[in-house]
């Protein structure tokens, strides 16, 4: 019916949007049918389909720190497990050395098999953030780990669904048996079987595609869609300059990028060598994040409507020495690799490139719990302004892109109080195109429990461009209820006690261009 030796370019864009809308319809199944708030409300997730090499074909607009690093995920289970993988299978894994991001971010993934079931012939994939997967501190993003086993439980690729059976069993045993067991073992397994559903809508979408077009066809729009992308990279390319920056992240590590540009083949060359080695703190940042950092940010570079997909990679090579912060090796505690140096890459690349000054440059982690509650989220902040625009106000920026929990539902749920919730005037840094501002936001907590600060840039501020002045520096403090004040440092573990207030004020976005 189509060619298969090149694409068609309507029916390019006819299945570009289909394989999206597939990973669109698994995220829609996954926020309907997700115990947590993390997941239901906030939007912490993330869906995509992938070829059976397991590189990503389409993904919905989910969360870029995922997408770009789940591909990792699959090709390691498809490394570890390739000779017993069987049609009803699917695996969990939240390894950080093998594709994943940090402990709380687990991938559920589940192989497509032929109508004769002989042979896989894609994948699909969700990854959630568990409210709490064990770890020192409730919520499992614990600011002062040293080694990954304080940050939680860790799955390998195990097999979580056995020819069509939940191992519920087996899995809580995981849950429960580890030196710091999950807190909320009934909620973690009520996301995994949603995890499970949302696979399964895409396993269908993918078959109702083969049936209708068939196995060639929806195997070849798969690469045609993949080399578009490439394409599309290769076009952005073309235009740019070599570059180089080093970022600062609060605790003194730095980041340091320099891009090659080779214009003739349209490719370019970005090198990490000579940025901090890996860190006693657990702001290490596992190889897929920092790929998927590289990843979005030349995806940006696009000015196309195009998938981020494997073929966005291939104009690009990444170099990270191993046992440098970029690339740790194990046992590194990493759960703000994820969160912060994640923001602090993309920022560097993008100031290495003399694109866009910097954003807040942090997610500004905060939870909280005790044995029965457990909570996270991320703050959103100001953006940085560029070329010709002025940076946004209050927005989620970059590698995050979750939503914050309605007051409603959170004061609902939990025994805390959003006392006020504003912007923060005038912390975007000034220039002809001015930064967006931060905001602030005040929890009162009407129970006893801990609370949990992850956040960069309390100390080094975003910096501006061309001219443009940095943002404001963001602040971290607790107003006690008998009136005293307990300032904070950029990450911070804290005892709060009834009518006690955490505030957070979160940076702004720095300035372009000279006023």
């Amino acid at each position: 019916m189509y060619s298969t030796s090149k694409p068609d370019p309507v029916r390019l864009e006819i299945f570009k949007n289909l394989y999206q809308f597939i990973a669109e319809q698994m995220g829609i199944v996954l926020q309907n049918t997700a115990a947590s708030v993390n997941i239901k409300e906030r939007l912490d997730f993330s869906c995509a389909i992938f070829d059976a090499s397991g590189l990503l074909v389409a993904n919905a607009p989910h969360i870029p720190v995922h997408l770009g690093s789940m591909s990792e995920s699959v090709r390691s289970l498809i490394n570890d497990k390739s000779d017993t993988i069987k049609s009803g299978n699917v695996y969990l894994s939240n390894n950080p050395y093998n594709g994943g991001t940090h402990l709380p971010d687990v991938t559920a993934i589940t192989p497509v098999f032929d109508e004769q079931e002989n042979q896989i012939i894609f994948y699909v994939a969700s990854r959630g953030h568990q409210a709490d997967i064990g770890g020192i501190t409730p919520g499992s993003m614990p600011p002062h780990s040293t080694t990954v086993e304080e940050e939680g439980i860790l799955f390998d690729n195990f097999l979580l669904v056995e020819q069509g059976n939940f191992r519920e069993v087996a899995v809580r045993d995981i849950l429960l048996n580890h030196s710091y067991p999950a807190r909320n073992p009934n909620q973690n397994i009520a996301d995994f079987k949603a995890q499970i559903a949302a696979n399964e809508r895409g396993v269908q979408e993918l078959r109702k595609m083969v049936e209708q077009y068939g196995l060639d066809i929806v195997q070849a729009y798969m690469k045609f869609v993949q080399d578009n992308a490439e394409e599309s990279v290769r076009r952005a390319i073309k235009v740019l300059k070599d570059g180089a920056f080093i970022y600062e992240m609060d605790s003194g590590a730095k980041i340091q990028v320099k891009v090659s540009i080779n214009r003739e083949n349209r490719s370019a060359i970005i090198d990490f060598t000579g940025t901090s080695g890996q860190l006693n703190s657990n702001f290490n940042a596992p190889k897929a994040v920092t790929q998927a950092a590289v990843l979005y940010v030349f995806r940006t570079l696009v000015d196309d409507n195009i998938p981020l997909n494997a073929g966005c990679l291939k104009p690009l090579a990444i170099i990270i020495p191993e046992g440098c912060m970029l690339n740790p090796t194990h046992p590194a505690a990493v759960v703000a690799g994820n969160v912060e140096t994640s923001q602090t890459i993309v920022d560097a690349l993008y100031g290495a490139l003399g694109a866009i000054a910097a954003s807040q440059g942090t997610m500004n982690n905060f939870t909280f719990g005790d044995r029965r509650y457990q909570y996270y989220e991320t703050i959103c902040g100001g953006s940085g302004a560029g070329v010709n625009f002025h940076g946004t106000d209050a927005v989620h920026t970059h590698m995050t892109n979750s939503r914050l929990t309605d007051p409603e539902v959170l004061e609902t749920r939990y025994p805390v109080m959003v006392e006020s919730f504003s912007l923060r005037p005038d912390s975007g840094g000034k220039g002809k195109y001015v930064g967006g501002n931060g905001v602030i936001r005040r929890i009162k907590f009407l129970e006893p429990m801990t609370a949990n600060i992850l956040s960069n840039h309390r100390r080094v501020p975003p910096f501006g461009l061309n001219g443009g002045e940095a943002g404001q520096v963001g602040r971290n403090w607790i107003q006690r209820q008998d009136g005293t004040q307990d300032n904070l440092d950029s990450t911070a573990t804290v005892e709060m006690q009834p009518g006690d207030i955490f505030v957070i004020e979160t940076p702004g976005g720095g300035g372009f261009g000279q006023r």
